[in-house]
């Protein structure tokens, strides 16, 4: 019995490999036949709950992620246990910090975790190391993503360090309504003060003052933005 549970995992795996739509890599088209399937006979496709972490500093380097759908988001945490959202991923995105061990000068110890239901493509960087020996192109990628992402990180830390709380808050209720293109953003007070690493009094605090004067309407897990022109005051 045990050899055919492990024969129906090795059957189901292989199955689950063969519908991996590696061709929706970035820099697929600069890679060779035999690195393709390379990574096609690699690579993984991974379902993550809302709320999983994904990535913690003291677990193995799994690899770059392509999302096909969901979020992630990348942040620290303090010794105090205050999160700093750095930037987030979207569908149709590359994670690379979550396999930053492939790159030598960048040590950028990060939690990852799915703000929503989320699939991946998981590419293992034993895989992707051997690549970017043979083939430059993949390297510049990945460096060229890192740094697009770390300059994320540095707007971010601006923000937290040079800007007004109702700036920020209206900065990221802005920046929410142009992905979603409606007017109700379904975030709590507390998991918009982890994105913008402030603290969740100051986001109520601000919310009001915005539900006061005609910008948004709160309601429980939920904010609607009433009046764009005067969110756009605040910018």
């Amino acid at each position: 019995m045990p050899g055919r549970i492990k024969k129906i995992e090795e059957k189901d795996k292989k199955a689950e490999q063969r519908t991996v739509p590696c061709s929706m890599l970035p820099f697929w088209s600069e890679l060779c036949d035999s690195e393709k399937e390379m990574i096609e006979q690699s690579s993984i496709k991974a379902r993550y709950e809302k709320g999983m972490i994904l990535n913690r500093s003291e677990q193995e380097c799994k690899g770059i992620m392509l999302l096909l759908s969901g979020g992630l988001r990348t942040y620290i945490v303090s010794d105090e246990g205050r999160e700093v959202t750095l930037f987030r991923v979207g569908k149709g995105e590359t994670c690379v910090l979550s396999g930053s061990c492939l790159m030598d000068s960048i040590v950028f110890d990060v939690m990852i975790e799915a703000v929503e239901d989320t699939e991946v493509i998981i590419i293992p960087t034993s895989v992707l190391s051997q690549i970017m020996k043979e083939n430059p192109r993949v390297e510049v990628y990945l460096y060229k993503t890192a740094m697009e992402r770390f300059s994320d990180v540095m707007w971010t830390m601006q923000q937290i360090l040079f800007m007004r709380a109702d700036k920020r808050v209206a900065i990221f209720l802005w920046d929410e309504l142009a992905k979603s293109n409606h007017t109700t953003i379904y975030l709590t007070h507390d998991e918009i003060a982890r994105y913008i690493g402030s603290a969740r009094e100051v986001v109520t605090k601000v919310l009001k003052y915005f539900a006061r004067e005609g910008v948004v309407s709160l309601g429980r897990g939920k904010i609607e933005v009433i009046d764009r022109n005067k969110l756009k005051k605040y910018l």
